[in-house]
């Protein structure tokens, strides 16, 4: 069989990589790709969101399974085209990828589903938003604990977590008024912050049998210790330690089974990953964040490293509505960590074309994975192409070696300007010794 993976970042060399493992496929084609790609399968140069020229190749080369990667081609009807087409496709459609594309419609749909979530206020006008804010936080440097979002689309960077209410005022200038995030500022949700420890707990659904899957945790913030500005991800491990056995199976019955049901009820059936960022609050449990609609990044790379059972089985059980039909998938039990190494400057401006040295150093060390994210080919040697340039990823007897062994990969890998956080992997750490502290 032929696949078709669609995008060009860190996950989808990661989805890549491991369908290219299956003995049942003999060709992986990745639209449009990036350096590492074009090691691991063969790139095509079409946009992710040229969806007239994605069909046409499907078509072309007689794509078996076409697997859609990022946000953005699903948010504008890339699944259901395809399905138009009669082509096989794995993904949400356009109506049940506005759980991602529309903070506004997820969080109605948390309210709906009695999902336990942030109390939250949507707003279209900045005029609005900021009386809410002046009415609730009467004095200047009162303290403003609330989060501001972008309704819609904004590379995981349209989020902005106050302290102060000049820090909420802001927030919605940004958005709202000048705009900063395009399009996705056209309504803004304002909610409470939640405080406790992220985890992602992404499932596999078919829209009837929901499949769990071993629980994350990213590190949105850019710097050590969660401080700095918000980005697409900078790191993450899998599995967790703060989601032991009990509490995933309580995600999956008080999040995951009435999300899927409610979508399923209103007539938008969601069929693909779904994926719960969480706040595992210390006085009210888990609360929803907020969900994306795709394998997330980073999270996706320690995955599919420990990922043993063949992902062809599972991703076709979705598209052919059998997944309750197939064997629980097998996993190195193992922890595994992806380092996120970025650009100067990343999550504002950066440079782009700094060439790279030290990969092929990386990915000789065993249990490492280099994934690529924002490179590209120029002649022969391999360049930045983005601001998330690479995510070191590595397996481990323990999390701790598992970073030591990220980390010494990262060591042989370098370009002009290349950073990254030093401390993904301590929360787990830090988690294990407090447990057995307490124990």
């Amino acid at each position: 069989m032929k696949v078709l993976v669609i995008g060009n970042g860190g996950r989808e060399h990661a989805l890549a990589w491991k369908i290219g493992q299956s003995p049942r496929v003999s060709d992986v084609f990745v639209a449009p790709g990036n350096a590492g790609t074009a090691l691991d399968a063969t790139n095509v140069d079409i946009g992710a969101t040229d969806i007239p020229g994605l069909i046409q190749f499907a078509k072309k080369e007689k794509i078996g399974l076409t697997v859609v990667g990022p946000e953005a081609p699903l948010a504008i009807g890339v699944v259901d085209a395809f399905e138009s087409e009669k082509l096989r496709v794995f993904g949400p459609t356009q109506a049940a990828a506005q759980l991602e594309s529309s903070k506004a419609f997820c969080k109605n749909l948390l309210r709906q589903a009695d999902v336990p979530t942030a109390d939250f206020q949507v707003f279209r006008d900045a005029d609005d938003a900021m009386r809410f804010i002046k009415g609730r936080y009467p004095g200047e440097r009162d303290r403003c604990p609330v989060v501001v979002k972008a309704d819609g689309l904004a590379a995981g960077k349209g989020v902005i977590v106050c302290k102060r209410r000049d820090d909420a005022l802001e927030a919605i200038d940004r958005i709202a008024r000048r705009k900063e995030f395009g399009t996705a500022g056209q309504q803004m949700i304002i909610e409470e912050r939640l405080e406790g420890q992220e985890a992602s707990v992404l499932a596999i659904t078919d829209g009837r049998t929901i499949l769990p899957l071993p629980p994350a945790q990213d590190h949105k913030p850019a710097f050590d210790g969660d401080s700095g500005p918000n980005t697409g991800g900078m790191g993450a491990y899998c599995p967790t330690p703060m989601v032991d056995d009990a509490l995933l199976a309580w995600i999956e019955e008080h999040v995951l089974v009435p999300s899927v049901h409610t979508m399923k009820r209103n007539r938008k059936p969601f069929r693909g990953v779904l994926y719960a960022g969480l706040m595992l609050t210390p006085q009210s449990g888990p609360k929803v964040l907020e969900y994306n609609c795709r394998f997330g990044d980073p999270e996706c790379q320690p995955l599919l490293m420990r990922l043993k059972s063949d992902l062809m089985d599972i991703l076709e059980a979705v598209v052919d509505q059998t997944l309750d039909q197939i064997d629980a998938p097998e996993w190195d039990p193992r922890p595994a960590i992806c380092v996120v190494m970025a650009s100067r400057g990343y999550p504002g401006d950066y440079e782009k074309g700094q060439p790279i040295s030290g990969i092929a150093a990386a990915d000789e060390l065993e249990d490492v994975k280099v994934f690529h994210a924002g490179t590209r080919m120029e002649g022969d040697s391999v360049v930045t192409d983005g601001g998330r340039v690479l995510g070191v990823t590595a397996l481990g007897e323990s999390i701790a070696k598992a970073k030591l062994n990220a980390y010494t990969a990262v060591q042989r890998v370098r370009w002009k300007g290349s950073w990254c956080r030093k401390d993904i992997g301590d929360k787990a750490m830090q988690f294990m010794e407090k447990q057995a502290f307490e124990g």
